[in-house]
């Protein structure tokens, strides 16, 4: 497994735990569902979408929310899928052990133990921010802090570790292109976790959630979990969300299920209750987060 906060004073035996199991988790025995809403049983999984917002309908009565063209919320709505019925890769070729998903982001996981939880949000939001050419905007914080940045990467400059010391040092050209931002995800990746994401997040509200928005417990076992979609009822108000993960070991993100509707419904009802019950990880209705303001 991959080190997160590595030889950044968190102690070895902490690190090697980021991201693991929880013991509320609730596919390893912990507490038995409950949900604070009637389970939404029914069927909404359409197998020729190739988008989330084509692959996974609303339920009767609801609306997708509205968001902006070009938003980030666009964008995850549109990340393009595996083809319906895919399993979920490690990033050594093995399937995830746990069927826990509806569907499997198209998107790589690389062929190294890094692209973790926390990892997969970071991906997907700096990829956002890559494709809009928004380069000044991508920066994630180590665990110790230090922050890096890929507008100083691009100018050729390389991130070097020397024990509890993190430096910019000189290494080449100017460059902007993709393999290099991928290899600048790498370190970020090894470097940095859900504890720096919980200290450079913002805290928000149930009640302000977007597509976008993080459910995240900083901390060894940490864990992360991105709002991939939501949509509303314009009768009553009532909100649900789509929730996708990365796990560990690294592996494919994939639209998670709600096992308290069962297959084939993923929408979870915003109005959960004081606990928030997902397939491997239990999160309370304080742990919402958002990411810097562009």
């Amino acid at each position: 497994m991959k080190k997160k906060g590595l030889l950044l004073c968190i102690s070895m035996a902490i690190i090697l735990v980021s991201c693991q199991g929880n013991p509320d988790q609730g596919s390893e025995g912990g507490d038995s569902l409950v949900s604070a809403v009637k389970p939404l049983k029914a069927d909404l999984i359409q197998p020729k979408g190739t988008n989330v917002a084509e692959r996974i309908a609303v339920p009767k009565g609801f609306e997708r929310i509205p968001v902006e063209n070009g938003s980030y919320e666009a964008y995850l709505r549109q990340i393009p899928l595996k083809p319906h019925g895919s399993k979920v890769h490690l990033f050594n070729g093995e399937l995830k052990a746990k069927e826990v998903y509806e569907a499997v982001l198209d998107v790589d996981v690389g062929e190294r133990d890094l692209q973790q939880c926390a990892d997969s949000v970071m991906r997907l939001r700096a990829e956002y921010l890559y494709g809009k050419g928004w380069y000044d905007k991508i920066h994630f914080n180590f665990t110790n802090g230090f922050k890096a940045d890929y507008a100083t990467w691009a100018k050729g400059n390389r991130i070097e570790v020397t024990g509890n010391k993190v430096s910019w040092v000189k290494r080449g050209a100017s460059s902007n292109s993709y393999e290099g931002f991928r290899s600048y995800l790498n370190m970020v990746f090894a470097y940095a976790g859900t504890l720096s994401l919980a200290k450079e997040m913002e805290h928000i509200t149930l009640s302000e959630m977007r597509p976008g928005d993080i459910f995240l417990e900083g901390g060894s076992p940490g864990h992360a979990i991105v709002v991939m979609d939501m949509a509303y009822n314009p009768k009553n108000g009532e909100k649900l969300f789509l929730l996708a993960q990365g796990y560990t070991p690294a592996q494919e993100m994939h639209i998670l299920e709600n096992p308290a509707n069962g297959k084939g419904n993923p929408w979870y009802n915003i109005s959960f209750g004081d606990k928030l019950q997902t397939p491997e990880w239990k999160f309370t209705n304080e742990q919402l987060f958002r990411f810097y303001t562009l």
